[in-house]
C-alpha cells in the first residue's frame, strides 16, 4: 500500500481509445513543421533532412510518452470521495470529497466523439482540488456525471 495505490483499491482505468485520439492530435501538430523542413531541404541543402530525422525522433518519443500517460490514468469512487490518479514518473493523486463538488461537466470534441470518449471535469470551490478524467467512454461519462452529482447533493458540505 502506498499513497499512490491504496490497498484494496479497484481502479477504473480510462479507455485505451484515448491513445489514438491523442496521437492523431500530436502528429497533426507535428505535420506542418515536418512538411516545412522537407520543402526547405528539397530546395536548399540535404543537411536539413537531419532536422526532419530529429523531429521524427521527438515525435516517436512523445508518442511513447502519450501511451505511458494514458495507461496510468485511472479513478476510483469511494464512499466519501472520488480519487483520480495520473502519471508514472511525476505521479499525482487528487482526492475530491463529494460534499465539496459544485458541479460536474462532461465535454467531448469532434475527435473524442469519433472515438466514443469524453472528459469528465469536476469543479470544487478550491481550484486546487478540481480534477478531470479524460478518455471515459461516453455512456460511462454520463453515468459518472449523474452519480457524482447525486452523491454531491446527498453529502453537501457548506462552503
Amino acid at each position: 500500500m502506498t499513497w499512490y495505490d491504496p490497498e484494496g483499491a479497484d481502479w477504473t482505468y480510462v479507455s485505451r481509445k484515448l491513445i489514438p485520439a491523442r496521437l492523431i492530435t500530436w502528429w497533426i501538430t507535428l505535420a506542418l513543421p515536418l512538411a516545412g523542413l522537407v520543402v526547405i531541404g528539397a530546395l536548399t541543402s540535404p543537411w536539413v533532412f537531419t532536422g526532419v530525422a530529429a523531429l521524427l525522433a521527438v515525435g516517436l518519443w512523445v508518442s511513447w510518452i502519450i501511451y505511458r500517460q494514458v495507461t496510468a490514468h485511472a479513478w476510483i469512487e469511494r464512499d466519501e470521495d472520488l480519487v483520480v490518479k495520473r502519471g508514472r514518473m511525476w505521479r499525482s493523486v487528487t482526492v475530491v470529497p463529494y460534499g465539496r463538488m459544485q458541479y460536474v461537466e462532461v465535454e467531448a470534441g469532434p475527435l473524442s466523439r469519433a472515438f466514443g470518449i469524453a472528459k469528465v471535469q469536476l469543479h470544487t470551490a478550491s481550484p486546487g482540488t478540481d480534477a478531470s478524467i479524460s478518455g471515459v467512454p461516453e455512456a460511462e461519462a454520463a453515468r459518472l456525471r449523474d452519480r457524482l452529482s447525486s452523491r454531491g447533493e446527498a453529502q453537501l458540505a457548506g462552503l
